[in-house]
């Protein structure tokens, strides 16, 4: 009975707080999610005041988070979206991989510790969170822009890459080499397929199953079914998030929009002990000694995701102000940088790693959504000032102003 009440009062706080400091984020009108994970921080390990009871159901309701915050981003899209974006915007996951994986690997071989360290460091710089970024574009109200699709296909691009990746890391951590990860990563490859297959071409016939008009019988169907699959995926070594979004684009129609309306409540709970978990498990004193190399590789991180955003967006034929949204909601790593992380502290390869990765991610999942918001008013108005004296120079002796100018306002208003 006192463990109950103990956590019944732990998580009702922890709401409570989140209620707050939303409300607080809202009143100057910017992303809660650095307010979260900085409480989680505060209540963590070496924290203020660590948590106890608690700490078990909402690492349980963190990854429920993940997994609304990708339901809720498929249900936007539909599937012959999905596939038409995956064929048009490879090359942008090729250019993502090389800009971003590059400085975690040369960063690991300029701190000594080695080729091992390095392909796993170079997977932590690479991915960006999926969870961060879903949030933030519904937060800043940015799901219908024309760069949003472009930005979705990128993270489904690296999240599609994980379960190629993490098997191989997987095997090189446990020095059994490629070829022990061979079998998992066959399998990975085979389910990740089979369920953007089913999504593809039985969508209808999902939405259809699933269609409901009693709002209750509609929401338990469709959260338990996400479940399932993201749970089965999971299991067969491929990304829960993965199977979660790939279950929202096969859901189309009035099923998609009922289930959005039902389910938003849930992803802004789950969502926010998301960002508290991720803070929770973050030991303040662990990040002192490694925050210059961690400042300095996120500086660099965050200007290579923007240059990969801002090329596929403008690849897409995306005006110009919508290419420096796209790279600033890009910057945001998370979830899979953890559990990359995690893996080679298992391992114990190099004792360094996951304190610097855990710095990393810090920096960057607080500095991301001020990225997504700023990147582009910023760049605006730095470019506005290199245009001025054209345009003066126009005015003043009748010759052109830069074509862009009038052509980005023009795009702007349709994104």
């Amino acid at each position: 009975m006192h463990s109950s009440a103990v956590f019944l009062t732990e998580f009702g706080a922890i709401i409570l707080g989140l209620g707050l400091l939303g409300r607080f984020a809202g009143r100057f009108q910017f992303s809660p999610i650095p307010l979260y994970l900085l409480a989680g921080l505060a209540f963590g390990k070496g924290g203020l005041l660590p948590l106890g009871t608690s700490e078990e159901f909402v690492a349980i309701g963190a990854e429920i988070g993940v997994i609304l915050l990708l339901l809720m981003l498929g249900l936007e899209y539909t599937a012959s979206d999905l596939v038409s974006n995956l064929k048009t915007q490879y090359p942008a996951g090729l250019v993502d991989a090389a800009l971003n994986a590059l400085p975690g690997a040369l960063m690991a071989l300029l701190l000594g510790w080695g080729p091992v360290a390095a392909v796993v460091l170079a997977g932590v710089t690479w991915i960006s969170s999926s969870g961060v970024i879903a949030k933030v574009l519904g937060d800043l109200g940015r799901l219908g822009n024309r760069e949003t699709p472009v930005i979705l296909s990128i993270l489904v691009l690296e999240d599609l890459s994980m379960a190629v990746y993490l098997p191989i890391v997987t095997a090189l951590l446990a020095g059994s080499g490629l070829a022990a990860g061979s079998a998992t990563l066959a399998i990975a490859l085979g389910v990740a397929g089979l369920v953007l297959l089913v999504a593809v071409r039985f969508g209808r016939h999902i939405s259809r199953f699933v269609s409901n008009d009693d709002p209750e019988k509609l929401l338990l169907v469709v959260l338990g079914l996400t479940l399932l699959v993201a749970g089965l995926a999971q299991q067969l070594q491929v990304s829960a998030a993965v199977g979660a979004f790939l279950v929202g684009i096969a859901l189309s129609g009035e099923v998609a929009e009922g289930a959005h309306s039902l389910l938003a409540p849930l992803r802004d709970l789950f969502a926010a002990v998301f960002f508290v978990f991720f803070g929770l498990h973050t030991d303040p004193a662990s990040i002192p000694p490694v925050l210059l190399p961690a400042l300095a590789l996120a500086v660099v991180t965050a200007a290579t995701k923007i240059a990969t955003g801002y090329w596929a967006a403008r690849r897409a034929h995306i005006s110009g102000r919508g290419r420096w949204r796209a790279g600033g909601t890009l910057v945001a790593r998370g979830e899979f940088s953890i559990v990359i992380a995690g893996l080679a502290v298992t391992s114990g390869i190099e004792p360094s790693l996951g304190p610097l990765a855990t710095a990393y991610v810090l920096i960057l999942v607080v500095v991301g959504p001020l990225a997504a918001r700023f990147t582009e008013p910023v760049a605006s108005r730095l470019t506005g000032r290199r245009r001025t004296p054209a345009v003066t120079a126009a005015s003043e002796g009748g010759v052109p102003g830069p074509r862009g100018t009038a052509d980005d306002a023009d795009s702007v208003s349709r994104n």
